[in-house]
């Protein structure tokens, strides 16, 4: 189907029935296009495609009835305001921006919501502050705190220095995070990317593995810790007893984003950029080799064989993802965002 500004999206011709089957929805951010997209059903069975700008959002995490979002200065809790049954122009989730955070641009990549973690802080957030090297929480005066740093960075400074950007929580408390380098120098992450990738233990600061290139999105799922490495084009586990990494499935495009339901995994894909950092990461040759291009969209992957069962592709103005969410028991999401009238006339009462 086509949408505006030259934008086609192509579903693989199972995917609406396994969204059906598996009664969910997906939502995921492109920070290139500043958008944020619900994909779902039409009560026709159709797809359902919705999209809101918000100026370069990343992060995602979903909890329950809210959607955690990163932006380019600020961070957003949208909250579902339907009830069970209930439907609002035919959708049967309406996101509703109810709490918001101004960070400043520290270029906030993943974030999650921990409600173990030991200082009980505001929205219990913790996000990925990958300008300033470190993880960080919300603080009511400052655009935020200081949550860990790598062993290896000796100054909390606005620099980038390793490229800091994902973090899993195991247990309900973050444990490890993916760096592309452990560079302690302005910007030095670039000069280290084919090899220079690790996972951190950031209750033990150990490296948990290492030799990776450009890894993202880990996340702890069926007592695994699963991460795309993404300049080789693989998804895969880590081996936490031999300190490996195990590739599962290569995907035909660079990966950023990765969720969990059931038996199946789905990936963010982005075209791969052609400027000198990424032009010489191994996925180039390894699609060369395959006949294959570098493709912008979702793939679903069986958990079971490792195969891509269903794939949505996206191809005009969007070419990079960032992170995609799964959204259970919701058939047709839909988000109100800034930029319409209907944030002033969308009210709801809280009726205890």
């Amino acid at each position: 189907m086509k949408t505006a500004n030259s934008l086609e999206l192509n579903a693989s011709r199972q995917f609406t029935p396994w969204l059906y089957d598996q009664n969910i929805s997906l939502v995921f951010t492109t920070y290139q296009a500043g958008k944020l997209f619900f994909i779902g059903l039409q009560p026709d069975g159709k797809l359902s495609v919705f999209e809101r700008s918000l100026e370069r959002c990343m992060g995602l995490y979903v909890q329950g009835n809210s959607i955690y979002i990163s932006s380019l200065y600020q961070l957003w809790r949208f909250e579902n305001v339907l009830a069970t049954g209930q439907t609002h122009d035919g959708y049967d989730g309406l996101f509703l921006p109810q709490m918001g955070y101004v960070t400043g641009d520290l270029d906030i990549h993943d974030l999650v919501v921990c409600p173990d973690i030991a200082e009980k802080q505001a929205e219990q957030l913790v996000f990925v502050n990958t300008l300033f090297s470190c993880l960080g929480t919300m603080s009511e005066s400052h655009s935020f705190k200081p949550y860990w740093q790598p062993p290896f960075i000796s100054k909390l400074a606005a620099e980038d220095r390793c490229h800091l950007n994902g973090l899993a929580v195991r247990e309900g408390k973050p444990k490890y995070v993916t760096t592309v380098s452990r560079s302690d120098v302005a910007d030095g992450w670039r000069d280290k990317c084919i090899d220079g990738g690790c996972v951190i233990d950031i209750e033990t600061n150990d490296i948990v593995v290492e030799g990776l290139t450009m890894p993202h999105s880990p996340r702890w799922y069926r007592d695994r810790l699963w991460l795309l490495n993404s300049g080789t084009g693989d998804f895969g586990f880590v081996d936490l007893e031999r300190g490996q990494f195990e590739p599962v499935a290569f995907c035909a495009g660079y990966q950023r984003g990765l969720a969990f339901h059931g038996d199946y995994a789905v990936v963010g894909l982005s075209q791969v950029r052609k400027n000198k950092t990424f032009r010489n990461l191994p996925i180039s040759d390894r699609l060369t080799a395959k006949q294959a291009e570098a493709r912008c969209g979702l793939v679903v992957i069986d958990l079971r064989t490792g195969d891509v069962v269903h794939t949505f592709r996206i191809e005009g103005v969007v070419e990079e993802l960032y992170d995609v969410q799964f959204l259970p028991n919701f058939r047709r999401p839909m988000a109100i965002a800034f930029k319409t009238d209907e944030i002033r006339r969308v009210i709801t009462v809280d009726d205890g």
